[in-house]
Protein backbone atom coordinates (compact mmCIF):
# COMPACT_ATOMS: atom_id res chain seq x y z
CA UNK A 1 0.00 0.00 0.00
CA UNK A 2 1.55 3.39 -1.14
CA UNK A 3 2.02 6.08 1.65
CA UNK A 4 2.38 9.00 -1.23
CA UNK A 5 -0.80 11.34 0.51
CA UNK A 6 -3.52 11.73 -1.59
CA UNK A 7 -6.78 14.00 -1.35
CA UNK A 8 -8.57 11.16 -0.14
CA UNK A 9 -6.97 11.47 3.07
CA UNK A 10 -8.28 15.07 3.76
CA UNK A 11 -11.69 14.23 4.36
CA UNK A 12 -13.20 15.91 1.61
CA UNK A 13 -16.82 15.29 -0.01
CA UNK A 14 -16.69 13.01 -2.95
CA UNK A 15 -17.95 15.75 -5.19
CA UNK A 16 -15.70 17.58 -4.87
CA UNK A 17 -13.25 14.99 -4.89
CA UNK A 18 -14.43 13.72 -8.33
CA UNK A 19 -13.89 16.85 -9.69
CA UNK A 20 -10.46 17.61 -8.16
CA UNK A 21 -9.88 13.74 -10.26
CA UNK A 22 -11.22 14.73 -13.62
CA UNK A 23 -8.77 18.55 -13.39
CA UNK A 24 -5.88 16.41 -12.79
CA UNK A 25 -4.87 16.21 -9.31
CA UNK A 26 -3.60 13.21 -7.79
CA UNK A 27 -1.32 14.59 -4.50
CA UNK A 28 -1.77 17.41 -2.73
CA UNK A 29 0.91 19.78 -2.09
CA UNK A 30 2.51 20.44 1.04
CA UNK A 31 0.48 23.83 1.93
CA UNK A 32 -2.55 21.91 0.69
CA UNK A 33 -1.49 19.15 3.23
CA UNK A 34 -1.59 21.32 6.20
CA UNK A 35 -3.94 24.15 5.15
CA UNK A 36 -7.00 21.70 4.20
CA UNK A 37 -7.65 19.45 7.68
CA UNK A 38 -7.48 23.00 9.44
CA UNK A 39 -9.81 25.06 7.55
CA UNK A 40 -12.35 22.00 7.86
CA UNK A 41 -11.77 22.02 11.57
CA UNK A 42 -13.18 25.76 11.27
CA UNK A 43 -10.24 27.80 12.65
CA UNK A 44 -8.48 30.97 11.52
CA UNK A 45 -5.11 30.08 9.09
CA UNK A 46 -2.12 32.44 8.04
CA UNK A 47 -1.09 30.51 5.44
CA UNK A 48 2.57 31.22 3.50
CA UNK A 49 4.24 29.21 0.53
CA UNK A 50 6.06 30.04 -2.39
CA UNK A 51 3.87 31.18 -5.42
CA UNK A 52 2.74 28.27 -7.56
CA UNK A 53 2.62 25.54 -4.64
CA UNK A 54 -1.28 25.59 -4.92
CA UNK A 55 -2.86 27.69 -1.81
CA UNK A 56 -6.11 28.85 -4.25
CA UNK A 57 -7.16 24.91 -3.40
CA UNK A 58 -5.27 25.22 -0.32
CA UNK A 59 -8.17 27.39 0.96
CA UNK A 60 -10.87 26.66 -1.87
CA UNK A 61 -11.37 23.10 -1.32
CA UNK A 62 -12.54 23.37 2.06
CA UNK A 63 -14.57 26.06 1.86
CA UNK A 64 -16.95 24.50 -0.94
CA UNK A 65 -16.56 20.92 1.90
CA UNK A 66 -18.24 23.30 4.10
CA UNK A 67 -20.47 25.54 2.32
CA UNK A 68 -22.42 22.46 0.35
CA UNK A 69 -24.99 21.89 3.21
CA UNK A 70 -26.10 25.08 1.83
CA UNK A 71 -26.79 24.41 -1.66
CA UNK A 72 -29.85 24.64 -3.20
CA UNK A 73 -31.95 25.32 -6.42
CA UNK A 74 -33.97 27.37 -5.45
CA UNK A 75 -34.92 30.64 -7.83
CA UNK A 76 -35.14 33.06 -4.88
CA UNK A 77 -31.85 35.10 -4.20
CA UNK A 78 -32.56 35.12 -0.35
CA UNK A 79 -31.61 31.55 -0.40
CA UNK A 80 -28.28 32.23 -1.94
CA UNK A 81 -26.92 35.30 0.12
CA UNK A 82 -23.02 35.35 0.08
CA UNK A 83 -21.18 33.12 2.49
CA UNK A 84 -17.86 32.90 1.24
CA UNK A 85 -15.92 36.39 0.20
CA UNK A 86 -12.23 36.26 -1.00
CA UNK A 87 -10.76 39.26 -1.97
CA UNK A 88 -7.92 39.36 -4.77
CA UNK A 89 -5.46 42.17 -5.21
CA UNK A 90 -5.59 42.17 -8.93
CA UNK A 91 -8.35 41.68 -11.81
CA UNK A 92 -6.89 38.37 -13.02
CA UNK A 93 -6.35 36.67 -9.86
CA UNK A 94 -9.88 36.91 -9.54
CA UNK A 95 -10.29 35.83 -12.06
CA UNK A 96 -8.22 32.77 -12.06
CA UNK A 97 -9.17 31.62 -8.21
CA UNK A 98 -12.73 32.22 -9.27
CA UNK A 99 -11.99 29.62 -12.24
CA UNK A 100 -10.34 27.56 -10.03
CA UNK A 101 -13.79 27.14 -7.17
CA UNK A 102 -16.22 26.82 -10.40
CA UNK A 103 -13.94 24.09 -11.82
CA UNK A 104 -13.72 22.28 -7.88
CA UNK A 105 -17.65 23.15 -6.98
CA UNK A 106 -19.04 21.64 -10.30
CA UNK A 107 -20.89 19.06 -8.63
CA UNK A 108 -21.63 20.70 -5.06
CA UNK A 109 -24.72 22.87 -6.42
CA UNK A 110 -22.89 25.95 -5.06
CA UNK A 111 -22.99 29.21 -6.77
CA UNK A 112 -20.12 31.64 -7.13
CA UNK A 113 -19.15 34.22 -9.62
CA UNK A 114 -16.67 37.16 -9.88
CA UNK A 115 -16.68 40.81 -9.77
CA UNK A 116 -13.73 43.44 -10.59
CA UNK A 117 -13.08 46.86 -12.34
CA UNK A 118 -12.24 47.93 -15.41
CA UNK A 119 -15.93 46.83 -17.05
CA UNK A 120 -19.05 48.24 -17.55
CA UNK A 121 -20.65 46.88 -13.79
CA UNK A 122 -24.24 46.99 -15.45
CA UNK A 123 -23.05 43.47 -16.98
CA UNK A 124 -22.15 42.31 -12.49
CA UNK A 125 -25.50 43.90 -11.40
CA UNK A 126 -27.96 40.79 -12.64
CA UNK A 127 -25.65 37.98 -11.63
CA UNK A 128 -24.89 39.19 -8.00
CA UNK A 129 -28.25 40.13 -7.10
CA UNK A 130 -29.43 36.69 -8.09
CA UNK A 131 -27.70 35.29 -5.81
CA UNK A 132 -24.15 33.62 -5.12
CA UNK A 133 -23.06 31.82 -2.10
CA UNK A 134 -19.44 32.21 -3.11
CA UNK A 135 -17.94 35.82 -4.20
CA UNK A 136 -14.41 36.78 -5.20
CA UNK A 137 -14.02 40.39 -5.59
CA UNK A 138 -11.11 42.76 -6.04
CA UNK A 139 -11.65 46.01 -3.23
CA UNK A 140 -12.71 48.99 -5.28
CA UNK A 141 -15.49 47.08 -7.15
CA UNK A 142 -16.86 45.17 -4.16
CA UNK A 143 -17.46 48.71 -2.74
CA UNK A 144 -18.84 49.83 -5.85
CA UNK A 145 -21.35 46.66 -5.68
CA UNK A 146 -22.25 47.62 -1.86
CA UNK A 147 -22.71 51.49 -2.49
CA UNK A 148 -25.38 49.95 -5.23
CA UNK A 149 -26.90 47.84 -2.44
CA UNK A 150 -26.37 44.80 -5.03
CA UNK A 151 -24.29 42.92 -2.05
CA UNK A 152 -25.04 42.49 1.09
CA UNK A 153 -22.58 41.10 3.33
CA UNK A 154 -24.37 39.98 6.44
CA UNK A 155 -23.89 36.45 6.56
CA UNK A 156 -20.41 35.59 5.37
CA UNK A 157 -19.49 33.16 7.22
CA UNK A 158 -15.83 32.30 5.47
CA UNK A 159 -13.73 35.48 4.82
CA UNK A 160 -10.46 35.07 2.60
CA UNK A 161 -7.09 37.74 1.91
CA UNK A 162 -5.42 36.35 -0.61
CA UNK A 163 -2.36 37.80 -1.42
CA UNK A 164 -2.21 39.92 1.03
CA UNK A 165 1.17 41.12 1.20
CA UNK A 166 0.55 43.08 -2.49
CA UNK A 167 -3.14 44.15 -0.84
CA UNK A 168 -0.45 46.36 1.39
CA UNK A 169 1.59 47.10 -2.14
CA UNK A 170 -1.35 48.59 -3.88
CA UNK A 171 -2.88 50.78 -0.58
CA UNK A 172 -6.00 48.74 -0.09
CA UNK A 173 -5.97 48.26 3.40
CA UNK A 174 -8.08 51.31 3.83
CA UNK A 175 -10.93 49.67 1.65
CA UNK A 176 -10.54 46.01 3.36
CA UNK A 177 -10.98 47.88 6.27
CA UNK A 178 -14.70 50.07 5.29
CA UNK A 179 -14.73 46.16 3.95
CA UNK A 180 -14.33 44.07 7.48
CA UNK A 181 -16.54 46.71 8.92
CA UNK A 182 -19.31 45.39 6.99
CA UNK A 183 -19.46 41.50 8.00
CA UNK A 184 -19.89 39.31 10.94
CA UNK A 185 -18.07 40.27 14.23
CA UNK A 186 -14.57 37.89 13.58
CA UNK A 187 -15.39 35.82 16.64
CA UNK A 188 -18.75 34.65 14.64
CA UNK A 189 -17.16 33.87 11.23
CA UNK A 190 -13.88 31.91 10.02
CA UNK A 191 -10.71 34.31 8.35
CA UNK A 192 -8.05 33.29 6.36
CA UNK A 193 -5.24 35.00 5.43
CA UNK A 194 -2.63 34.00 2.31
CA UNK A 195 0.45 35.13 1.31
CA UNK A 196 3.47 33.87 -0.81
CA UNK A 197 5.61 36.35 1.87
CA UNK A 198 6.01 37.56 5.19
CA UNK A 199 6.47 40.70 6.65
CA UNK A 200 6.08 42.47 9.77
CA UNK A 201 3.09 45.00 8.20
CA UNK A 202 1.67 41.20 7.25
CA UNK A 203 1.91 40.28 11.05
CA UNK A 204 0.23 43.39 12.18
CA UNK A 205 -2.29 42.65 9.63
CA UNK A 206 -3.02 39.49 11.00
CA UNK A 207 -3.24 40.18 14.33
CA UNK A 208 -5.93 42.55 13.62
CA UNK A 209 -8.01 40.41 11.14
CA UNK A 210 -7.27 36.54 12.64
CA UNK A 211 -8.85 35.24 15.99
CA UNK A 212 -5.93 33.00 17.34
CA UNK A 213 -4.71 31.82 13.83
CA UNK A 214 -2.48 28.37 13.20
CA UNK A 215 0.47 29.98 11.18
CA UNK A 216 1.29 27.47 7.90
CA UNK A 217 4.65 27.90 6.58
CA UNK A 218 5.67 25.21 4.40
CA UNK A 219 9.05 26.61 3.28
CA UNK A 220 11.58 28.92 4.67
CA UNK A 221 10.08 32.36 4.32
CA UNK A 222 10.72 34.70 0.87
CA UNK A 223 12.06 32.40 -0.81
CA UNK A 224 11.83 31.17 -4.70
CA UNK A 225 10.66 27.65 -6.23
CA UNK A 226 14.00 25.61 -6.22
CA UNK A 227 13.29 24.25 -9.14
CA UNK A 228 13.76 27.64 -11.17
CA UNK A 229 17.52 27.85 -12.78
CA UNK A 230 17.70 31.86 -11.71
CA UNK A 231 20.24 33.84 -14.06
CA UNK A 232 21.55 36.78 -14.89
CA UNK A 233 23.34 39.00 -17.69
CA UNK A 234 24.98 42.66 -17.12
CA UNK A 235 24.24 44.37 -19.86
CA UNK A 236 23.74 47.93 -20.37
CA UNK A 237 20.08 49.75 -20.70
CA UNK A 238 20.43 50.38 -24.24
CA UNK A 239 21.69 46.76 -25.24
CA UNK A 240 19.41 45.05 -23.24
CA UNK A 241 16.98 44.97 -26.35
CA UNK A 242 19.26 43.62 -28.70
CA UNK A 243 20.33 40.74 -26.17
CA UNK A 244 16.28 39.34 -25.26
CA UNK A 245 15.86 38.46 -29.09
CA UNK A 246 19.34 37.17 -29.55
CA UNK A 247 17.87 34.60 -26.40
CA UNK A 248 14.59 34.27 -27.91
CA UNK A 249 15.67 33.40 -31.05
CA UNK A 250 19.06 31.38 -30.31
CA UNK A 251 17.28 29.57 -27.63
CA UNK A 252 14.29 28.79 -29.02
CA UNK A 253 12.25 30.49 -26.53
CA UNK A 254 8.19 30.56 -26.77
CA UNK A 255 6.03 32.16 -23.92
CA UNK A 256 8.36 34.22 -22.67
CA UNK A 257 7.00 36.34 -19.97
CA UNK A 258 8.64 39.48 -19.64
CA UNK A 259 8.46 41.95 -16.95
CA UNK A 260 9.25 46.12 -17.10
CA UNK A 261 8.94 48.18 -14.60
CA UNK A 262 5.84 51.25 -16.10
CA UNK A 263 3.48 50.56 -18.18
CA UNK A 264 4.61 53.19 -21.02
CA UNK A 265 7.39 50.98 -20.54
CA UNK A 266 5.66 47.84 -21.40
CA UNK A 267 4.02 49.41 -24.78
CA UNK A 268 7.29 50.65 -26.20
CA UNK A 269 9.32 47.65 -25.48
CA UNK A 270 6.20 45.10 -26.83
CA UNK A 271 5.87 47.62 -30.41
CA UNK A 272 9.67 47.75 -30.75
CA UNK A 273 9.77 43.58 -30.47
CA UNK A 274 7.11 43.04 -32.85
CA UNK A 275 9.50 45.40 -35.23
CA UNK A 276 12.48 43.09 -34.64
CA UNK A 277 10.17 39.81 -36.02
CA UNK A 278 8.47 38.71 -32.57
CA UNK A 279 5.26 38.06 -31.90
CA UNK A 280 4.48 39.94 -28.91
CA UNK A 281 2.02 41.86 -26.96
CA UNK A 282 1.65 43.96 -23.43
CA UNK A 283 -0.28 43.98 -20.69
CA UNK A 284 -0.74 46.66 -18.14
CA UNK A 285 -3.19 48.89 -15.99
CA UNK A 286 -3.82 51.24 -18.82
CA UNK A 287 -4.90 49.04 -20.84
CA UNK A 288 -8.65 47.44 -20.73
CA UNK A 289 -10.29 44.26 -19.31
CA UNK A 290 -11.06 43.02 -22.81
CA UNK A 291 -7.78 43.69 -24.12
CA UNK A 292 -5.66 42.29 -21.03
CA UNK A 293 -7.77 39.13 -21.00
CA UNK A 294 -7.31 39.24 -25.14
CA UNK A 295 -3.70 38.99 -24.75
CA UNK A 296 -3.72 36.62 -21.79
CA UNK A 297 -5.43 34.30 -23.54
CA UNK A 298 -2.97 34.18 -26.69
CA UNK A 299 -0.14 33.98 -24.31
CA UNK A 300 -1.87 30.81 -22.85
CA UNK A 301 -2.72 29.07 -25.91
CA UNK A 302 0.86 29.38 -27.47
CA UNK A 303 0.63 31.96 -29.78
CA UNK A 304 2.58 34.70 -28.92
CA UNK A 305 6.51 34.25 -28.64
CA UNK A 306 6.93 37.67 -25.54
CA UNK A 307 3.93 38.67 -23.50
CA UNK A 308 5.86 41.67 -22.06
CA UNK A 309 3.84 43.01 -18.77
CA UNK A 310 4.12 44.70 -15.41
CA UNK A 311 3.84 43.32 -12.06
CA UNK A 312 0.03 43.95 -12.20
CA UNK A 313 0.64 40.10 -14.18
CA UNK A 314 2.90 38.77 -11.70
CA UNK A 315 0.91 37.98 -8.71
CA UNK A 316 -1.35 34.93 -9.17
CA UNK A 317 -1.02 34.18 -12.90
CA UNK A 318 -1.53 30.06 -13.11
CA UNK A 319 0.02 29.51 -17.03
CA UNK A 320 0.25 26.13 -17.47
CA UNK A 321 4.44 25.12 -18.35
CA UNK A 322 5.20 28.68 -18.58
CA UNK A 323 9.05 28.20 -19.60
CA UNK A 324 10.85 31.38 -19.28
CA UNK A 325 10.70 34.62 -17.27
CA UNK A 326 12.71 37.09 -18.53
CA UNK A 327 13.46 40.25 -16.01
CA UNK A 328 13.84 42.68 -18.83
CA UNK A 329 14.08 45.60 -15.68
CA UNK A 330 14.69 44.48 -11.66
CA UNK A 331 11.74 45.75 -9.35
CA UNK A 332 12.69 47.86 -6.80
CA UNK A 333 10.90 45.93 -4.32
CA UNK A 334 13.18 42.45 -4.04
CA UNK A 335 9.68 40.53 -3.37
CA UNK A 336 8.11 41.28 -6.10
CA UNK A 337 11.42 39.33 -7.89
CA UNK A 338 9.97 36.14 -6.04
CA UNK A 339 6.39 36.81 -7.50
CA UNK A 340 7.76 37.28 -10.91
CA UNK A 341 10.14 34.28 -11.34
CA UNK A 342 7.35 32.43 -9.68
CA UNK A 343 5.10 32.29 -12.85
CA UNK A 344 7.18 29.75 -13.54
CA UNK A 345 8.74 26.09 -12.27
CA UNK A 346 4.80 25.72 -10.98
CA UNK A 347 3.82 23.05 -9.20
CA UNK A 348 7.28 21.39 -8.85
CA UNK A 349 7.58 21.75 -12.88
CA UNK A 350 11.14 23.10 -14.01
CA UNK A 351 11.06 26.72 -15.12
CA UNK A 352 14.08 29.41 -16.58
CA UNK A 353 14.39 32.83 -15.11
CA UNK A 354 16.66 35.54 -16.58
CA UNK A 355 17.21 38.83 -15.06
CA UNK A 356 19.43 42.02 -17.39
CA UNK A 357 21.14 43.55 -15.08
CA UNK A 358 22.27 47.26 -16.25
CA UNK A 359 25.10 48.64 -13.89
CA UNK A 360 22.47 51.04 -12.19
CA UNK A 361 20.45 48.07 -11.17
CA UNK A 362 23.29 45.88 -9.41
CA UNK A 363 21.78 47.72 -6.15
CA UNK A 364 18.56 45.98 -6.76
CA UNK A 365 19.87 42.54 -7.83
CA UNK A 366 22.47 42.66 -4.41
CA UNK A 367 19.52 43.43 -3.05
CA UNK A 368 17.49 40.58 -3.98
CA UNK A 369 20.44 37.82 -3.18
CA UNK A 370 20.12 38.61 0.65
CA UNK A 371 16.12 38.04 0.15
CA UNK A 372 16.96 34.59 -1.22
CA UNK A 373 20.01 34.03 0.93
CA UNK A 374 22.29 33.00 -2.08
CA UNK A 375 23.80 34.67 -4.87
CA UNK A 376 22.06 34.57 -8.74
CA UNK A 377 23.84 33.36 -11.46
CA UNK A 378 25.79 35.73 -13.71
CA UNK A 379 26.49 34.93 -16.81
CA UNK A 380 28.75 37.09 -19.63
CA UNK A 381 26.34 38.12 -22.33
CA UNK A 382 26.36 36.09 -25.23
CA UNK A 383 27.54 37.61 -28.91
CA UNK A 384 24.02 39.55 -29.82
CA UNK A 385 26.32 41.98 -32.56
CA UNK A 386 24.11 40.51 -35.20
CA UNK A 387 20.68 41.03 -33.35
CA UNK A 388 22.28 44.48 -32.59
CA UNK A 389 22.87 45.52 -36.07
CA UNK A 390 19.27 44.24 -37.30
CA UNK A 391 17.12 45.84 -34.65
CA UNK A 392 14.52 48.22 -35.76
CA UNK A 393 15.45 51.75 -34.65
CA UNK A 394 14.44 52.74 -31.54
CA UNK A 395 11.13 55.28 -31.53
CA UNK A 396 12.67 58.20 -30.13
CA UNK A 397 14.86 58.48 -32.54
CA UNK A 398 12.35 57.49 -35.40
CA UNK A 399 9.91 59.44 -34.89
CA UNK A 400 12.14 63.13 -34.35
CA UNK A 401 10.49 65.63 -33.50
CA UNK A 402 8.53 66.39 -30.21
CA UNK A 403 10.37 64.02 -27.49
CA UNK A 404 13.26 63.48 -29.51
CA UNK A 405 15.92 66.06 -27.84
CA UNK A 406 19.15 65.95 -28.12
CA UNK A 407 20.96 64.05 -25.46
CA UNK A 408 23.39 65.92 -23.09
CA UNK A 409 26.46 65.03 -24.65
CA UNK A 410 25.68 65.80 -28.49
CA UNK A 411 25.90 69.51 -27.20
CA UNK A 412 28.69 71.85 -29.18
CA UNK A 413 32.08 71.70 -27.34
CA UNK A 414 31.98 74.69 -24.48
CA UNK A 415 34.78 77.43 -27.50
CA UNK A 416 31.77 76.87 -30.26
CA UNK A 417 29.41 77.94 -28.10
CA UNK A 418 31.69 80.59 -26.64
CA UNK A 419 31.98 81.52 -30.76
CA UNK A 420 28.46 81.51 -31.34
CA UNK A 421 27.83 84.38 -29.00
CA UNK A 422 30.39 86.93 -29.69
CA UNK A 423 29.99 90.02 -31.25
CA UNK A 424 29.56 89.77 -34.98
CA UNK A 425 32.77 90.70 -36.52
CA UNK A 426 30.89 91.80 -39.68
CA UNK A 427 29.99 95.66 -40.60
CA UNK A 428 26.35 96.35 -40.22
CA UNK A 429 24.10 97.69 -43.23
CA UNK A 430 24.51 101.20 -43.88
CA UNK A 431 21.30 102.79 -42.91
CA UNK A 432 21.27 104.22 -45.95
CA UNK A 433 20.66 101.39 -47.98
CA UNK A 434 17.57 100.09 -45.63
CA UNK A 435 13.88 100.04 -48.01
CA UNK A 436 12.26 103.90 -47.18
CA UNK A 437 8.82 103.58 -45.22
CA UNK A 438 6.88 104.54 -48.82
CA UNK A 439 8.69 101.94 -50.53
CA UNK A 440 7.22 99.29 -47.90
CA UNK A 441 4.14 100.91 -47.93
CA UNK A 442 3.80 100.39 -51.93
CA UNK A 443 5.03 96.91 -51.60
CA UNK A 444 2.19 96.22 -49.27
CA UNK A 445 -0.22 97.87 -51.57
CA UNK A 446 0.91 95.70 -54.76
CA UNK A 447 1.03 92.23 -52.46
CA UNK A 448 -2.45 93.14 -51.58
CA UNK A 449 -3.21 93.78 -54.87
CA UNK A 450 -2.04 90.45 -55.84
CA UNK A 451 -3.53 88.60 -52.84
CA UNK A 452 -5.98 86.28 -54.97
CA UNK A 453 -8.50 85.45 -51.37
CA UNK A 454 -8.80 89.64 -51.15
CA UNK A 455 -12.62 90.38 -50.54
CA UNK A 456 -13.55 92.49 -53.24
CA UNK A 457 -16.29 95.04 -53.62
CA UNK A 458 -18.41 93.89 -56.26
CA UNK A 459 -18.42 89.97 -56.92
CA UNK A 460 -19.80 90.37 -60.54
CA UNK A 461 -17.23 90.56 -63.09
CA UNK A 462 -16.30 94.10 -64.51
CA UNK A 463 -18.20 95.74 -67.46
CA UNK A 464 -16.09 95.97 -70.16
CA UNK A 465 -14.21 99.53 -70.92
CA UNK A 466 -14.26 99.49 -66.58
CA UNK A 467 -10.98 99.63 -64.52
CA UNK A 468 -10.57 96.28 -62.47
CA UNK A 469 -11.81 96.10 -58.83
CA UNK A 470 -9.28 97.44 -56.10
CA UNK A 471 -9.62 94.99 -53.33
CA UNK A 472 -12.05 96.27 -50.40
CA UNK A 473 -8.68 97.09 -48.05
CA UNK A 474 -7.05 99.17 -50.34
CA UNK A 475 -10.58 101.61 -51.31
CA UNK A 476 -10.08 104.89 -49.65
CA UNK A 477 -13.24 105.76 -47.41
CA UNK A 478 -15.40 108.67 -49.60
CA UNK A 479 -16.28 111.65 -47.64
CA UNK A 480 -19.21 112.05 -46.01
CA UNK A 481 -21.89 114.00 -48.09
CA UNK A 482 -22.32 117.42 -47.19
CA UNK A 483 -26.00 117.25 -46.79
CA UNK A 484 -25.30 115.30 -43.81
CA UNK A 485 -23.10 117.57 -42.48
CA UNK A 486 -25.00 120.43 -40.94
CA UNK A 487 -22.54 123.09 -38.74
CA UNK A 488 -24.73 123.61 -35.86
CA UNK A 489 -25.01 127.92 -35.50
CA UNK A 490 -22.39 129.41 -33.45
CA UNK A 491 -23.19 130.38 -30.10
CA UNK A 492 -26.15 127.04 -30.11
CA UNK A 493 -25.68 124.26 -27.85
CA UNK A 494 -26.77 120.95 -28.24
CA UNK A 495 -30.46 120.32 -27.92
CA UNK A 496 -30.29 117.67 -24.45
CA UNK A 497 -28.05 120.46 -22.95
CA UNK A 498 -30.47 123.32 -24.32
CA UNK A 499 -33.35 121.07 -22.68
CA UNK A 500 -31.62 120.53 -19.17
CA UNK A 501 -30.94 124.80 -18.85
CA UNK A 502 -34.20 125.15 -19.32
CA UNK A 503 -35.47 123.05 -16.92
CA UNK A 504 -33.31 124.55 -14.43
CA UNK A 505 -34.21 128.45 -14.73
CA UNK A 506 -36.27 129.41 -12.30
CA UNK A 507 -39.62 130.82 -13.36
CA UNK A 508 -40.24 134.78 -12.98
CA UNK A 509 -43.92 135.75 -12.44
Amino acid sequence: MSSEPSFDGLGLRPEILRAVAEAGYTTPTPIQQQAIPVVLAGRDVMGGAQTGTGKTAGFGLPILHRLQPHANASPSPARHPVRALILTPTRELAIQVEESIREYGKYTGLRSTVVYGGVDIRQQLPIVRGGVEILVATPGRLLDHIEQKSVYLGQVEIFVLDEADRMLDMGFIPDIKRIMALLPPAAKRQNLLFSATFSGEIKKLADELLNQPQLIEVARRNTAAETVDQSAYKVPQEDKRALLVHLVRARNYWQVLCFVRTKHGASRLARQLEKDGLITSAIHGDKTQAARLEALTAFKDGKLQVLVATDVAARGLDIDHLPVVMNYELPHVPEDYIHRIGRTGRAGASGVAISLVDPAEEKYLAEIEKLLKKKVLVHQPEDYSVEKATLAPAERRERGGRGARPERGERAPRAERASRSAPRSEPRADPAARTSHADRLREREEAYARNPDQPLVRTSPPRPGRAPEVPMLLRKRPPAPAALVQPAPAGSAPAALQRASDAAEPVTP
